[in-house]
């Protein structure tokens, strides 16, 4: 007997009708009530499935990444780094391409709604964490979180490339992508010779401040002249 064939989640459902959603209009005009009718499920199913629509994008992200780091190949000690971003990038360019359109109405949206551009960013970043460590790139630490925000960065100005790129081939959105990787190196560069810097400052500011004070007892443990009397 054959298997039936499998009932998409709910929570699928709800992502997936929320991106075809958005490649009809932007974020701001699609309502909860709206992604429940094209999801065919009641507004309380969406509810039990989801906070509101950042949480359904974040679903969405999540889903991206997943198909991402499935697809991704150990890191091999002959590859640079950039070489593992360049991959990682790439193949997340190829699994965006059917949602090319709705990728771009959320980022048209962001420009015009800082609050939204905000929570992207976070989303973003969480990404990131997960793409660069996917590339053996440490996300730990102050460098790390100047990386994540980097890709961050790095990723949003590749994408208006990607979304006129006609070309089968992406030549233009890999050239971007070589131009962006070029950037990045040069300020990840900048960037660890800053937090060098910074550490060396907090390492001596914390050496001082553990040296016993002599400035109330003077060289040999005298009071100064002139020091009010303890109690």
């Amino acid at each position: 007997m054959a298997k039936a064939a499998r009932t998409p989640d709910p929570a699928d459902r709800i992502t997936d009708a929320f991106l075809a959603l958005l490649a009809e209009k932007p974020f701001a005009e699609i309502g909860l009530g709206e992604i429940a009718t094209r999801a065919g499920v009641s507004l309380g199913d969406l509810r039990a499935a989801f906070d509101g629509k950042i949480d359904i994008l974040a679903a969405f992200v999540r889903r991206i990444d997943r198909a991402v780091l499935d697809a991704a190949e150990a890191p091999s000690p002959e590859e640079t780094a950039r070489d593992r971003l360049f991959d990682l990038i790439m193949t997340r360019l190829d699994t965006l391409a059917p949602y090319r359109m709705a990728v771009g109405h959320i980022a048209d949206s962001a420009r015009r709604d800082p609050g939204l551009a905000l929570c992207l960013n976070r989303l973003a970043l969480d990404s990131a964490r997960f793409m660069l460590a996917a590339a053996d790139i440490s996300t730990g630490g102050l460098r790390g979180a100047a990386r994540a925000q980097g890709f961050v960065v790095m990723l949003s100005r590749i994408l208006p490339v990607w979304r006129t790129d006609e070309d089968p081939d992406l030549s233009r959105t890999m050239a971007a992508v070589d131009r962006a990787l070029e950037r990045a190196e040069h300020w990840s560069r900048r960037g660890d010779r800053a937090v060098d810097l910074l550490c060396k400052v907090g390492r001596k500011f914390d050496r001082r401040r553990s040296k016993p004070s002599t400035r109330r007892h003077g060289r040999h443990g005298a009071e100064p002249e002139g020091a009010a009397p303890t109690a």
